[in-house]
């Protein structure tokens, strides 16, 4: 796959995280806009994160039918449109309403590009492209944030909704120009009305199942940790707000450059056997967090320590386990990845609203959930891997007789 098509599908699949991690710093001001307060204005960030999970589900069955590249265009372009009814939202129901609708077309290049690797490229090349696709993803979590404090200061928290309008103007005409139909044309397209068969075929696959639960369920570490961060790093340790996006860089750094030598390592030792270690790490990072959390440390740089191993196994882990996911999907992979995507997010959303339940003041909530994530992540990546290899011997066994 060439530099060109990579850069892209990462500008497509950092379309939800862009959308999210941009707008954090305008709360304050979108919450005085309205007469309202934080809490109410976190409601377009839940509308957001429904959008996401719904949406997913329908481009899948829509990809396998019509190919990737129509549902992918008016994906854009109604992320594009719905951008601009956020920046000129007159009320706050009217923006929730906004971030729903951008959600539904942002939603389009995340389950799309991953479609897309599936059709062109084999497991291996699968996992490196999807390590790549993670540095142009990565970088949104490091400059978004203090991006949109700059503009939100500057511009005021419209602006942020305008430039992201012209982003998806800009993908939107880039897919148009520069991004072929990747589904070969004398491929099967399925119907349309069996799309509820074949999810339930998919959920019937245990080995993807078990690989896109690893996945989601490693996601749901990350998500722990972003809604956790900000009260642990700003209201426990004191760190000042404007220090907190370049902690948060420091983190996402380490992703970045993990997922690069995963890229490196996964054509020497494949993606099954580099995803079996990586959740062992995450574990272990997990675990030390969890300890240190609970010693109550007066200093916040032992939390950082095992918070950045943790989150730069991810590096490792999500591109591991969707390249895992998506093997041998063939004609349904959009359906396939879809699935994938709204699984990893629901597993997510409610982690990240687990750690705002078990709140007590400390860090303990977030490294408690932090933790469970790493146990299960390790339980359900053994399981799988164990299921992949009695399928893969059964396939060899059933060659031999044939």
């Amino acid at each position: 796959m060439n530099l060109k098509t990579i850069l892209i599908l990462g500008a497509l699949s950092a379309f939800g995280p862009l959308a999210i991690d941009f707008y954090l710093p305008g709360f304050p001001a979108i919450a005085l806009a309205f007469g309202t307060d934080e809490k109410h204005v976190q409601l377009t960030l839940a509308s957001y994160f429904l959008g996401l999970s719904i949406g997913q589900l329908a481009y899948g069955p829509v990809a396998d039918r019509f190919g990737r590249r129509i549902p992918l265009l008016f994906g854009v372009g109604l992320f594009t449109l719905a951008s601009l009814a956020c920046a000129f939202a007159p009320t706050l129901e009217w923006l929730i309403a906004a971030r729903f609708v951008q959600a539904l077309g942002g939603c389009a290049g995340m389950v799309l590009s991953r479609a897309i690797v599936s059709d062109t490229c084999n497991p291996v090349e699968s996992a490196k492209v999807f390590s790549q696709l993670m540095l142009v993803m990565g970088l949104a979590p490091i400059l978004a944030p203090m991006l949109g404090g700059l503009m939100v200061n500057v511009y005021g928290w419209q602006s942020i909704f305008l430039a992201l309008t012209i982003f998806s103007a800009a993908i939107s005409l880039a897919v148009a120009l520069g991004l072929p139909e990747s589904m070969p044309a004398g491929h099967p397209r399925q119907p349309l009305s069996g799309a509820f068969g074949q999810y339930r075929r998919l959920l019937g696959d245990r080995v993807l199942l078990g690989h896109a639960l690893t996945g989601g369920i490693a996601i749901a570490g990350m998500f722990s940790y972003i809604a956790g961060s900000p009260f642990v790093f700003i209201k426990l340790y004191g760190v000042p707000p404007e220090h907190y996006g370049w902690l948060f860089g420091i983190n996402a750094a380490g992703f970045i450059l993990t997922a690069q030598v995963n890229a490196r390592l996964v054509g020497r030792f494949g993606p099954a056997r580099l995803l079996s270690r990586a959740v062992w790490v995450y574990l272990a990072a997990a675990l030390t967090l969890l300890l240190i959390a609970n010693l109550h440390t007066e200093k916040l740089w032992p939390l950082l320590v095992p918070l950045f191993i943790y989150i730069a196994s991810l590096g490792c882990i999500l591109p591991n386990a969707s390249a895992c996911a998506m093997t041998g999907q063939g004609k349904r992979a959009g359906s396939a990845s879809a699935l994938l995507g709204c699984l990893q997010f629901s597993v997510a959303a409610g982690a990240a609203a687990l750690v705002g339940v078990l709140h007590d003041g400390t860090a303990v909530p977030m490294a408690t959930v932090i933790t469970l994530c790493g146990v299960c992540a390790v339980g359900l990546a053994m399981f799988t891997l164990h299921l992949q290899k009695r399928r893969d011997a059964g396939a060899v066994h059933t060659d031999v007789r044939v």
